[in-house]
């Protein structure tokens, strides 16, 4: 089948290669001309701008976005609404807002353009094991991406989940979840570091040990075992942590539907709070302890050897 993609970053340029292997063609786009110059030896076809990509596709046309969510998107979609024809179908694989969707669903079809949003995971080991991938659209639309979906995913890992929005709503909530799964991990690992055993446990031993049966197992274990294996107490690893949007948006769309989500909303504060160092948050609870209990102002301590709870880890 052929397509274009639009966007060769991390994930754009895996799912070309993927495809390409598959036996697609696929007309490439990327804003540098040297990731569409490593496309083009690799066996794709090269664009040096939006305008060259539809005349290198036949009708009806397929066009995948793979680019960051928001501005960069938006402006491509605008661009790409004014060089498609009815019956093209355009879709977007980015972390969008499933409300964006809706409404460029309702741009598009004065034009009769097809719209499907595309939930994608599996960062930048989809390559190797496929891209597991949640759509939002037409059902028709669904199923004429059919060859593309499963040349992109492993056995079992693309799902129509229903009409326009769904797919990025999907892959919302599977986010969300994400940042719930992460925060249990590290505060989990952040009381084995500090407890009375500290000096005594190996943490990439024991990421190992309970993915071998535990109810805890997961692929991040395995991932976290070999960080542990490259910097035994990630000493060199900043505590900094972005959020790309599907968080908030998961927590907003939880409170409008009154669904408690705590385990979420907590992961999610705490990668905010990750990126304030001296947070003026803790000075007002500092000083109002000072105040009422005569509590001792004091600089964050450092992690005691007997993992004492006064002593957390810095």
């Amino acid at each position: 089948m052929q397509i274009g993609m639009v966007g060769l970053g991390r994930m754009g340029m895996n799912m070309t290669r993927r495809l390409l292997q598959g036996g697609h063609q696929v007309v490439v786009y990327n804003r540098t001309r040297d990731k569409v110059l490593e496309a083009e030896k690799e066996g794709a076809v090269g664009c040096n701008s939006l305008q060259e990509l539809a005349p290198k596709l036949s009708p009806p046309r397929v066009v995948w976005l793979m680019l960051p969510a928001g501005k960069p998107t938006e402006d491509h979609i605008r661009s790409l609404s004014k060089l498609l024809s009815p019956g093209d179908i355009l879709v977007d694989g980015a972390n969008t807002y499933f409300r964006d969707d809706l409404r460029r669903e309702e741009e598009l079809k004065p034009r009769g353009i097809h719209y499907l949003d595309a939930g994608v995971s599996g960062g930048v080991w989809g390559l190797k094991v496929g891209y597991c991938m949640m759509l939002g659209g037409d059902e028709a639309d669904f199923k004429r991406m059919e060859p593309i979906l499963r040349t992109l995913a492993p056995k079992d890992g693309y799902l129509h989940c229903g009409p326009t929005g769904a797919g990025h709503f999907v892959k919302m909530v599977h986010n969300a979840i994400e940042y719930a799964l992460l925060e249990a991990y590290g505060e989990g690992f952040e009381m084995l570091k500090v407890s009375p055993y500290s000096e005594h446990l190996d943490l990439g031993k024991i990421a190992h040990v309970w993915n071998q049966g535990s109810v805890v197992r997961s692929w991040l274990l395995e991932l976290l075992e070999a960080a542990f294996l490259k910097d035994h107490d990630l000493s060199s690893v900043p505590g900094s942590v972005e959020d790309s949007g599907e968080g908030r948006w998961a927590v907003q769309e939880a409170v409008a539907s009154g669904v408690s989500v705590t385990g979420i909303a907590h992961a999610l504060f705490k990668r905010f709070e990750s990126r304030q160092p001296n947070l003026f948050s803790n000075k007002v609870i500092a000083v109002l302890r000072q105040a009422f209990g005569g509590h001792a102002l004091t600089t964050m301590p450092t992690a005691s050897k007997e993992g004492d709870p006064a002593h957390p880890a810095s």
